[in-house]
């Protein structure tokens, strides 16, 4: 698929692919706007000198927001894109996952992180998969073997990373143990499937309705987003695939800072998640549950292709970015987009 195509794409999947409405509230809560000049924002990437202006003139970045203390300082759009347009993030929905894991633990649907997925998916029982907990499968630590190469078509992820349901518990079920549960890092965009998988039988009801009642609707985002479903079994894909727009997005990022205190005041996960979520896991101390880690106390939420939803406590600042990466990942987009968060990120403590 050409940039071209995957522009239009990226921008459609609802007219591509089956998908669920996650429906707004009809009245928005507004952001507030304190517009600033940042675009002479030095940093480094691609071993060049460039400035945020040289990124968003960038044709790979379809938009970007900054957002400080609630308030709007930039907001950037291409040509074809607009406060409106949704977006599909890829792997940012990983972290919307998690947070709806944590909802469901404070609504009492999920006991604990420590609770042996089995409990929830039964037929996992005797698998390798059943000695691993829901913490691990957050931290993506199961110690179950998966190859993610993208580029190669036998790997797992090609033969299984869009699967759900039974096909996937089937296909993660006769996999061989390489670790110990909560011990080795391994990214397993199925691991996140499975997840959702957990999350629907804890709850008994689809995903995407529960991110409207717990999320979407009290965080008062703007526009409906639609979230990507497997078929024949039509269940949302818990690794993959809301499509939102920049704002909403960046709403996500706010009930994120806000520890998952939404605008009422009300708290949609349990308190301390949100600290757990962003705690270096014994695997990897660059990830939690399912939220990259940046260290002193930056996390974020990534996707394939440069989205990205950029969280820094201590300047108290959400960023947020669509893009149209060269490729799926390690592009020279990428490395530009990660340098620039970075560098907001650092400007604005």
């Amino acid at each position: 698929m050409t940039l071209a195509e995957r522009r239009l794409a990226f921008a459609h999947f609802d007219a591509l692919y089956p998908t669920r409405t996650v429906h707004a509230d009809v009245k928005a809560v507004p952001l507030p706007e304190a517009l600033a000049d940042l675009t002479q924002i030095p940093f480094a990437a691609n071993d060049a000198d460039l400035t945020l202006a040289d990124l968003l003139q960038s044709e790979h970045l379809l938009g970007l927001i900054v957002v400080k203390d609630g308030e709007v300082l930039m907001e950037h759009y291409a040509p074809d894109h607009a406060k409106d347009s949704r977006w599909v993030t890829f792997s940012v929905t990983k972290s919307v996952t998690s947070l709806l894991i944590g909802a469901a633990i404070l609504d009492g649907y999920i006991d604990s992180a420590d609770d042996p997925i089995v409990k929830y998916l039964p037929r996992l029982a005797g698998t390798e998969y059943g000695e691993s907990r829901v913490r691990d499968i957050l931290q993506m630590a199961s110690g179950i073997a998966w190859n993610e190469d993208y580029q190669d078509p036998e790997s797992d992820v090609a033969r299984a990373g869009a699967l759900n349901g039974v096909e996937l518990t089937d296909y993660l079920g006769q996999l061989p143990r390489v670790a110990e549960p909560g011990t080795r890092f391994n990214y397993n965009t199925a691991e996140s499937n499975l997840l959702g998988e957990v999350l629907r039988s804890a709850i008994g009801m689809n995903a995407a309705p529960y991110l409207s009642q717990k999320i979407w609707q009290p965080m008062g985002m703007e526009y409906d987003a639609n979230w990507l479903l497997s078929l024949p079994q039509d269940r949302e894909t818990g690794g993959c695939c809301i499509s939102a727009t920049l704002r909403d997005y960046a709403r996500l990022g706010l009930l994120a800072l806000a520890d998952g205190v939404l605008p009422d005041g009300t708290r949609v996960v349990p308190e301390g998640w949100l600290a757990a979520s962003t705690t270096p896991s014994q695997g990897y101390e660059g990830y939690g549950y399912k939220w990259w880690l940046y260290g002193d106390t930056r996390f974020g939420a990534r996707g394939v292709f440069g989205q990205a939803i950029f969280v820094d406590p201590k300047a108290n600042v959400v960023i947020v970015a669509h893009s149209n990466g060269q490729i799926a990942s390690g592009s020279d987009h990428n490395r530009e987009l990660d340098a620039a968060l970075l560098a907001i990120s650092d400007f604005l403590r």
